[in-house]
């Protein structure tokens, strides 16, 4: 079985953060997978995917390493060829990447106890994102 969803999110642009989990978790559950493989993937240079604890202290701490490793209102060339000011975005998208793959047993995606989906979107501004998930493995 191979079988293709997307998630939509309406953002707001400068390290606006989402947890997928749960939505990840309905789609697996509404398409029956057993045992296989879920892939996400954002169709964007200025978004990302991990995992993380979806957590205030945890993510506050993610964007302020983030910014410490490409800030803002540092000087990038992206920035001069375009003039849309999100050269910062395209490298920590760059950095975390646009794809995540998690194992599912026995229907369960195989996330340790602490860890959820996270999606970042940096851009500079609000976005229509559409995400997406791909499922691969024996149905139920």
């Amino acid at each position: 079985m191979v079988q293709t969803s997307h998630i939509e999110l309406e953002t707001r642009g400068n390290a606006d953060m989402h947890d997928l989990t749960s939505e990840v978790r309905e789609i697996i559950h509404r398409a029956g997978l057993l045992s296989g493989l879920v892939t996400l993937f954002t169709p964007s240079s200025t978004s990302a995917l991990t995992t993380i604890e979806f957590e205030s202290g945890a993510l506050d701490d993610l964007r302020r390493a983030l910014d410490q490793i490409a800030p803002p209102d540092a000087d990038y060339k992206h920035n001069l060829r375009w003039g849309d000011h999100n050269g910062h975005a395209h490298l920590r998208a760059a950095l975390l990447g646009p794809s995540l793959s998690i194992p599912v047993v026995e229907g369960r995606l195989t996330l340790g106890t602490w860890q959820q989906i996270l999606f970042i979107d940096f851009d500079e501004r609000p976005r229509s994102r559409r995400l997406i998930v791909q499922l691969i493995g024996d149905e139920v």
